[in-house]
C-alpha cells in the first residue's frame, strides 16, 4: 500500500497531460510503439519501450521526454532498465494497482 506522501508524488506526476499520455501508451506498447528489438524475454523486461521511441511518439525533445520519464520513475509509476546502450521504460503495474487501492480506501 502506498502512503499519503507517495500518493501526492503520484498525483503530481499525473498532473501533466503528456505524462498521462505516456502512461496510457505504455499500457499497450505493442499497439503504440514499434517492436522493441533489444527487449527479449530472457532480459525480463517485456513491455519496455526505448526512450527514443517514446520521444518520437509524443513529439517532444529528448530532454523534455527524459525529464517526464524521470518524474514518472520517481513517482513509481514506471520502471526502467538499461539494456546495452538503450534505456527502456514500462509501467509499474504494482504501483498503479496500489494507487487504485489507495483511492478506494482513502479518497
Amino acid at each position: 500500500m502506498i502512503n499519503d506522501e507517495q500518493a501526492v508524488e503520484i498525483f503530481k506526476a499525473l498532473s501533466n497531460q503528456t505524462r498521462v499520455n505516456i502512461l496510457q501508451m505504455l499500457k499497450e506498447p505493442e499497439h503504440n510503439f514499434s517492436t522493441q528489438a533489444h527487449v527479449i524475454k530472457e532480459q525480463d523486461f517485456e513491455g519496455g519501450v526505448c526512450v527514443s521511441d517514446i520521444r518520437s511518439t509524443v513529439g517532444l525533445s529528448q530532454s523534455t521526454t527524459s525529464q517526464y520519464l524521470s518524474i514518472l520513475l520517481q513517482s513509481g509509476l514506471v520502471e526502467s532498465k538499461r539494456i546495452g546502450q538503450w534505456t527502456y521504460y514500462r509501467r509499474n503495474e504494482e504501483t498503479i494497482k496500489n494507487l487504485e487501492k489507495y483511492i478506494g480506501l482513502k479518497i
